[in-house]
């Protein structure tokens, strides 16, 4: 007899292990004990649970947030390969495959010997096939993708643990879906049901509660919500199981559980109400196409209508007389449907639709975005950390009332006065000083005929990023960038989220500047800016000293015009009088337009990106310096001082500004690190310059410490520069600041 049968005839349990997303292990152990499954053990990754085959097939039926569920076959000893396949090979397949099934096995976890997951698959498909072909003299088909029966192996250490795949495909697939039909990244079934169980709403559904999602997309929330409320089991709509290839299988059982879920739910006499809504008439039309496939569609209000017009939709007795509610969504955010541009106003959408809110509702999201703890002025009072697809991801659960938000009263520059939800009470203080310093820094750029500065520098320790206002002549054209420091690993994470995104709220309206117009970096992004000579842009305008730049507020590493350079660029065009200028590593002419403005007879600029070339050539021409005196190479920076040198050519002034690191271009190149490779560099740009000549080499780097007694070995004096070149608003960064003139001795 199978094992199944058996089991179930003698009243044995059996193990499962059923999966769920990363995060979501214990809502999946709290819906198996509602199941009154046994021994349930939250683990990684899912949980374990023992129970009767009956018990194995309710919960394929019944399970909303698990993706998978498995019954454990036998666990065997894996050393190494072919113990792996001893072992598998002495197991009684025979016993457990039927007749004509096509099989697949996939395998997790690794160990000192077994480091391929699809080796040791293949390992325990051979096994398997081996074993069947010798006893039945039959060899079973593969079908990775709709197999009767799948095997699934999970490693740890020298076990390996093998499963039947008892549920099939994921149990994501509900079945209400039409093929090829949906939305664009439309939420899984079983992280919206991960959401809903994590947020409470089966309990406030039997209270005949109201569920809303005002950005529904294809009514993946709506509907699993529905499936809920009418305690419909989320398994009935599938055609197809991992069981039907198992000879422990029992149809006659199947049937009798099956056949009592479909008599259990119940769409009439449902109590809750559900009101699903989105801008795109299109989305509404799927998401009630899959709520009628579903079974649910009489217990969803669709509406085309903006999340920030949710107000009009709770207006009534059935709502104003709920015993309560919840708000679901899952926004688009900057990663997904939309540029991280537009992230801000769907936040501030979001936050007129959780105004509009009942006293006493709860909110709960899946975003990867904390800003929007800021904009709705609240701290989630449960955060789940998940994957929505490949995307990292919380699920923010704010159970407190609308009283309970936050904000902080700002008087802008021009003297508005605002009301801002803030996520952190302390992001007052941060408020009023950045009022204060920026004030005093306006007034410096009106004297230096500056229209880009740096208005706060991590003036306060919990507040440890930059504000960089890009002035406009009119006042909704300006700009800012808020830029975090690398955060100490002793500082809460959370909090430190809450206070950027604070701050980037804060930031746009002390300034006056609009709220699509501030540009947010947190240091996560640092990994993930894109490299000079990108595409993408973000141009602006600005003036310094007399002269005009367009710099790109999303240049990586460089902007064209380093706010922290202006000091040095000053200090250029004061050498430059009659000087024959080069400038390196330049990402724009910034720098060659001070010096050809101070007076230079030519000036040469050298980058490796052609669109950064481009740009300069812009640049200069835009000060008018288009002339053959001003010329711009694209070219390796490295390899066109060492031509340079051979041909014998010199100049009376050098600007480099290299940076920390600079991968290697060419074969037989090495990649340069400038702490370590700095004295090469400058003794090699030393050797174009003219007698008398100065190299000013400038840049920002915290850790480095010049060698200058290799440098004076070599012949070249050092003078150190960083006093009188550090620029307005980068008093606190002295110690990163660096300038040095060198000179032949």
């Amino acid at each position: 007899m199978a094992r199944g049968k058996k089991a179930r005839a003698e009243g044995e349990d059996l193990e499962f292990f059923a999966r769920c997303a990363s995060g979501f292990e214990q809502v999946l152990a709290g819906e198996l004990r509602r199941l009154r499954m046994r021994r349930v053990r939250p683990l990684r990754g899912g949980a374990a649970f023992f129970g009767t085959l009956e018990d194995g097939y309710r919960a394929c039926l019944w399970l909303r947030s698990a993706t998978r569920v498995q019954l454990v076959l036998t666990r065997v000893a894996a050393t190494d390969a072919d113990e792996l396949y001893r072992a598998v090979k002495a197991y009684a397949w025979e016993r457990q495959v039927r007749g004509g099934a096509t099989i697949a096995v996939d395998a997790h976890g690794e160990n000192d010997a077994l480091r391929n997951s699809k080796f040791t698959a293949l390992k325990v498909k051979d096994a398997l096939c081996d074993r069947l072909r010798e006893q039945l003299d039959w060899r079973p088909d593969v079908d990775p993708h709709d197999p009767d029966f799948a095997v699934n192996v999970a490693l740890h250490r020298e076990k390996a643990t093998i499963y039947l795949n008892l549920s099939g495909a994921s149990l994501h697939r509900r079945g209400y879906r039409a093929d090829g039909v949906q939305t664009e990244a439309p939420l899984k079934e079983t992280l919206a049901a991960g959401l809903l169980l994590a947020a409470g709403w089966p309990d406030l559904a039997r209270e005949g509660g109201v569920l809303v999602d005002p950005m529904c997309g294809s009514g993946t929330l709506a509907i699993e919500g529905a499936l809920m409320a009418a305690d419909i089991a989320p398994g009935l709509l599938r055609e197809r199981w991992g069981f039907e290839g198992w000879l422990g299988h029992d149809p006659a059982l199947w049937r009798q559980v099956r056949e009592a879920a479909a008599a259990r739910g119940a769409v009439e006499g449902c109590g809750a109400l559900i009101l699903a809504s989105d801008l795109d008439a299109q989305a509404i039309a799927i998401a009630r196409d899959n709520a009628t496939r579903s079974g649910v569609v009489r217990l969803v209000r669709f509406s085309v209508d903006d999340a920030a017009r949710l107000g009009r939709h709770l207006r009534g007795k059935r709502i104003a007389h709920a015993p309560g509610g919840l708000l679901v969504a899952n926004p688009p955010y900057g990663q997904r449907l939309l540029s991280k541009d537009e992230l801000p106003k769907v936040n501030e959408t979001l936050r007129a639709a959780v105004e509009a809110l009942p006293a006493g509702w709860s909110t709960a999201l899946i975003t990867p975005d904390a800003g929007v703890d800021t904009a709705l002025g609240m701290v989630p009072d449960e955060l789940i950390s998940c994957y929505n697809g490949p995307i990292k991801a919380w699920v923010r659960i704010y159970r407190h009332g609308a009283a309970e938000r936050q904000t902080c009263e700002v008087v802008s520059l021009a003297g508005v006065r605002r009301s801002v939800p803030i996520a952190e009470a302390t992001s007052e203080q941060f408020a009023a000083r950045l009022r204060k310093v920026a004030r005093e820094s306006a007034r410096w750029a009106r004297r230096s005929q500056v229209s880009c500065l740096r208005v706060y520098d991590a003036d306060l320790p919990d507040y440890a990023l930059s504000v960089d206002l890009y002035l406009a002549d009119k006042a909704a054209d300006g700009y800012a960038v808020v830029e975090e420091r690398r955060r100490p690993g002793s500082v809460d994470e959370l909090r430190a989220t809450h206070r950027f995104a604070d701050a980037v709220a804060l930031a746009g309206v002390v300034l006056d500047v609009p709220v699509d117009h501030v540009i947010g970096r947190p240091w996560q992004a640092e990994a993930e800016r894109r490299p000079a000579g990108a595409s993408a842009r973000r141009m602006v305008s600005a003036r310094e000293d007399g002269n005009r730049f367009e710099i790109d507020l999303e240049g990586r590493p460089d902007t064209g015009l380093p706010l922290a350079l202006r000091g040095v660029r000053e200090q250029v065009g004061a050498l430059s009088k009659r000087a024959r200028y080069l400038g390196l590593f330049a990402a724009s002419a910034a720098t060659a337009v001070h010096a050809a403005r101070g007076g230079a007879r030519r000036t040469t600029t050298v980058c490796s990106y052609p669109d950064r070339i481009e740009w300069a050539e812009h640049v200069l021409a835009d000060n008018g310096f288009s002339d053959t005196k001003h010329i711009c190479v694209c070219e390796d920076v490295r390899d066109w001082v060492s031509e340079r040198r051979k041909a014998g050519s010199s100049f009376d002034l050098i600007a480099c500004t290299p940076p920390a690191w600079l991968p290697a271009q060419r074969q037989g190149q090495t990649d340069f690190e400038l702490r370590r490779d700095h004295v090469e560099l400058i003794c090699q740009v030393a050797g174009l310059l003219a007698r008398g000549g100065t190299l000013v080499f400038a840049f920002e780097d915290k850790e480095f410490k010049l060698d200058e007694k290799a440098l004076l070995k070599a012949g070249l004096t050092v003078e150190d520069a960083r006093v009188q070149t550090l620029a307005h608003g980068f008093e606190r960064r002295a110690n990163e600041h660096h300038c040095y003139l060198v000179r032949r001795a």
